[in-house]
């Protein structure tokens, strides 16, 4: 049996002082690790008839891309400013050490689609709310977050209120 936690490596004071990021390249790099991740990640939407992942930049790409595989459905990805060339609708968030943007094409997402929201990590929230949002004002349903890893001191999951959230591990 694969321990995950085994497989993710806690980096102190990056990406500034007094911030521990959550390393998966560990994690990506076991095969073994990395089928079990998914399989943990995917197991309560197995059935949602899922039609489109959604996943943020730059690692939320990385798992979402493997979890629209599996599940047969389509990714979009939810990009930094100035990355998509087509029409974007942008929703601008608070980090736990800054401000960032998020930006989806505006065609991405059909009405009514249902979506499911993948990422790395769910932290303060902030990303994921904002994810959130893109979904629903695109028009589409969105079926839930899965994140790989919720830091639970940071809280993150208050900013999902009410949403359908799946967390694999619990640091």
């Amino acid at each position: 049996m694969v321990r995950l936690e085994d497989h993710i490596r806690a980096i102190p004071d990056f990406p500034q002082r007094g911030v521990v990021f959550r390393d998966l390249t560990p994690l990506l790099g076991d095969p073994a690790a990395l089928r079990a991740a998914m399989a943990a990640l995917l197991a309560p939407f197995r059935d949602d008839r899922i039609e489109v992942v959604a996943g943020m930049e730059a690692r939320g790409f990385i798992f979402g891309a493997l979890a629209a595989w599996e599940l047969g459905a389509g990714f979009v990805p939810l990009r930094k400013p100035g990355k998509l060339p087509a029409e974007v609708e942008a929703v601008t968030y608070d980090l736990e050490y800054g401000r960032a943007t998020l930006e989806v094409h505006r065609d991405a997402l059909a009405a009514g689609c249902r979506v499911l929201i993948v990422d790395d990590v769910l932290a303060t929230g902030g990303t994921a709310a904002a994810s959130v949002d893109l979904v629903r004002r695109l028009g589409a349903e969105l079926v839930g977050c899965a994140f790989l890893v919720e830091l639970a001191a940071l809280n993150g999951r208050a900013r999902l209120a009410g949403e359908r959230i799946h967390a694999v591990l619990r640091l």
